[in-house]
Formats: structure tokens, sequence, C-alpha cells
């Protein structure tokens, strides 16, 4: 099993980026998603989540409103949609996978490696 994020890099404060976290070698239609974050220094705090069939979905207060996440089962690809970028987003975003009833206790099952986000001001 891989989950490979893509889509990071350098913008501006203000800018937006589409982040893509690629599934293979799972039942991608089995398990919800989540995408977490980690800045230098800080430990990894939770960002957005999509269940198995997208209706449920929840995002950390500090990007709410303004990051979406969403899946496309046909590709395997889970995406996080990211707006009005602020410097505080600059964060290694890493996807995971887990089954729902693993999810909801916090439990992931598979991980990606990451993708940079940096927002300069």
């Amino acid at each position: 099993v891989q989950l490979v994020e893509s889509g990071g890099g350098l913008v501006q404060v203000g800018n937006s980026l589409r982040l893509s976290c690629a599934a293979s070698g799972l039942i991608f239609g089995n398990y919800d998603f989540t995408w977490f974050r980690q800045a230098p220094g800080k430990a990894r705090e939770f960002v957005a989540a999509i269940n198995w069939n997208s209706v449920g979905r929840s995002y950390a207060d500090s990007v709410k409103d303004r990051f979406t996440i969403s899946r496309e089962d046909a590709k395997n690809t889970v995406f996080l949609q990211m707006n009005n970028l602020k410097p505080e987003d600059t964060a290694v975003y890493v996807c995971a996978a887990g089954a729902a009833t693993r999810v909801q206790l916090g439990q992931y099952t598979y991980w990606g490696q990451g993708t940079q986000v940096t927002v300069s001001s």
C-alpha cells in the first residue's frame, strides 16, 4: 500500500494550493482519509478528514472556511484545496488512511511521506 502526496510548494500569502494524496494497493472506498500537518518544532496536528462516502467531513478551526477536503474514488485520490494561505499554514502535510472504526479511535493504518507547503509573507 502506498499513499503519495503531491502539490506542495512555495506560495505567497493569500494564494492557493491543491494537495493530492494518491492511494494504491488498497480498496480505496473502504477507507476514511485525514490530512495532518507538522510545522518545524511543533507537534503534528489534524487539518481535515473525509469519510468513505464523502458525507462526513471535518476541519480544524484554523482552516475552516479556507480549506476543502474531497475525494475522487475513480482516481483513488484525496484532495485538499487550500485557499487564502497564511504563513502559519507552513508545514509538511501528510495524508493518512484508516477504516472508519479505527479512525474513530484515532488509529490510522497507512501514512504518506508528506509534501512541504511554505507560505511566504
